[in-house]
């Protein structure tokens, strides 16, 4: 994706203790990154957090992560990590996220998270109202939501 094309981004500074001996991050902690700039879209949205699901007895689950290196990121490097929804299913949704420094295209990368009951693990659809919301954040028409 186009830098342009993310309407959320998150700053983050590579510290020390997430590189290596050549001062490069290693590549486990990418996922760490987008855990954090996930939570920050999440926050920024202002859906039900994590521990206001989990009262509800429903909360999202990780269903597919992936990591596409094209560049290192390095020791004090300012991250911008973007966020953008990619879609909806019916219990499900898809994030792209890509890292920056600068205008340089680090990572790329994908999450999915299904929407379910606690405790029987079953999936259940997505309200609508969060639909609408991410959509506004992604300035999509209705239909794409």
């Amino acid at each position: 994706m186009a830098r342009e094309d993310f309407a959320f981004f998150h700053t983050l500074r590579v510290r020390w203790s997430e590189v290596d001996m050549q001062a490069i991050v290693f590549n486990g902690h990418y996922l760490n990154y987008f855990d954090v700039a996930f939570t920050e879209y999440w926050r920024h949205s202002g859906l039900p957090n994590v521990l206001q699901q989990a009262r509800e007895g429903r909360e999202m689950f990780t269903r597919k992560a992936t990591v596409e290196y094209i560049a290192p990121a390095r020791f004090d490097d300012n991250l911008e990590i973007g966020v953008r929804c990619a879609g909806f299913g019916r219990s499900s949704m898809r994030f792209v996220l890509e890292i920056f420094v600068g205008d340089q295209h680090l990572i790329s990368g994908e999450l999915v998270y299904v929407y379910a009951e606690v405790s029987i693990r079953k999936a259940v659809a997505i309200p609508d109202d969060w639909r609408a919301t991410i959509a506004a954040i992604e300035k999509l028409p209705p239909s794409q939501s």
